[in-house]
């Protein structure tokens, strides 16, 4: 079961009243960064910028964009997906409130599956911690705790397949950008797992992981620089560049150049 295909689950992961701070700052933050992102592209192209949206969850990003005359007149097309129908019910009914049907579309789309998607981005985005959630689709949810086996996340085949799919929809001079990511250390894995438990979810992982998984279903994996250089080896490393978006190492956004 996908983690978001309960739509109560889907509800209560959107209510910002359930949200703790961190993750509240991170999403503005993120945005903060994806607005400086924006108007950097469309100045360097002249002209309104097309993108697509990973994950687009409810529509958040393109609804505050949007509330942005400045920002949105620089957007000629935004395309979003994401593999959970409750998401793209709430999205489709985001995008129609907020007026903007005329440039969004949303598609019910499985991210593993960019390589068939037959369009071209200036600019293609994940946004809030969506990149973690690419977890091997083999993972055990039930039976982790008890198996005591650990899984070696060196490499994440699906998270490296995503992105290097991603990478191939850019056009020239064009960005993939992953953010907010959250950062591996020990302070980030016990705000995960606090989430987690508040949720009324069973963490079923420990210190010893980079990730934090749930019995429910639900996984969120923290990033090294070093570990994001190895999954995005397709690109050269001086093609990425990280920035904190924040000053206690919580999370950051990875950009990655044509």
């Amino acid at each position: 079961m996908e983690m978001y295909d309960n739509e109560n689950t889907v509800q209560k992961s959107f209510n910002t009243d359930f949200l703790s701070e961190e993750l509240l700052q991170a999403q503005w933050a993120e945005f903060v960064e994806l607005k400086k992102i924006i108007t950097e592209l469309y100045h360097k192209k002249n002209e309104p910028i097309t993108i697509l949206d990973i994950g687009i969850g409810n529509a958040r990003i393109p609804k505050h964009l949007s509330a942005i005359a400045e920002i949105w007149n620089m957007i000629s097309r935004y395309d979003g997906t994401d593999n959970a129908m409750p998401c793209i019910e709430i999205s489709k009914k985001v995008i129609a409130d907020s007026g903007i049907a005329d440039k969004v579309n949303v598609y019910f789309f499985e991210a593993a599956n960019l390589n068939n998607w037959d369009k071209q981005y200036d600019l293609v985005i994940t946004t809030w911690f969506t990149a973690g959630n690419f977890y091997p689709n083999d993972f055990p949810f039930e039976t982790y705790a008890s198996s005591k086996q650990k899984i070696d996340v060196t490499k994440n085949e699906k998270f490296e397949k995503i992105f290097s799919n991603a990478y191939n929809l850019l056009k020239p001079g064009g960005e993939v950008v992953i953010g907010a990511c959250y950062i591996d250390n020990e302070s980030t894995r016990k705000k995960q797992e606090l989430f987690y438990t508040k949720a009324g979810m069973i963490v079923i992982t420990d210190k010893q992981d980079s990730f934090t998984a749930t019995k429910e279903g639900f996984w969120s994996q923290r990033f090294t620089k070093e570990k994001m250089y190895s999954y995005l080896n397709f690109v050269k490393p001086e093609k990425i560049t990280f920035t904190p978006l924040d000053t206690y190492d919580f999370a950051m956004q990875v950009r990655i150049k044509k």
